[in-house]
């Protein structure tokens, strides 16, 4: 111990604010809140709005008006991606925003199907 600060303790005491705004909540799972999952307020939240900390506070401002990607919502409230998913799930079961989920990406279509297409296609306009 020679005065100076333990240089562990110096890098891991960044994250305590963040454990602190999660209060200690683990992450939702990964397909819960993607990144291209959309996020809006509920109509009436004002007085619920008053309970929530300072961090999801900004949160439901940042969606108040519309809808904004989970992506768009860590950007623009300077916190990191996984904070923010937990946030929005706290704020999901509050009855304080709503999530929609991303469009599944289509299945992929039998490649003889679209050869038979192509090939009708071709026999139709002529190629």
């Amino acid at each position: 111990m020679n005065g100076e600060p333990d240089e562990e303790l110096e890098l891991t005491s960044a994250l305590v604010p963040l454990f602190v705004i999660t209060n200690g909540r683990g992450l939702p799972p990964d397909h819960a809140y993607e990144r291209t999952t959309l996020v809006s307020a509920q109509e009436d939240t004002g007085a619920a709005a008053r309970t929530l900390s300072p961090e999801a506070g900004r949160v439901l401002e940042l969606v108040t008006d519309g809808f904004l990607s989970v992506a768009e919502v860590a950007a623009h409230a300077h916190l990191p991606l996984g904070i923010v998913r937990i946030l929005l799930s706290q704020m999901e079961e509050s009855g304080l925003i709503v999530a929609r989920k991303p469009v599944p990406r289509a299945e992929r279509v039998d490649r003889e199907v679209l050869n038979a297409v192509l090939d009708g296609l071709k026999a139709r306009f002529g190629a």
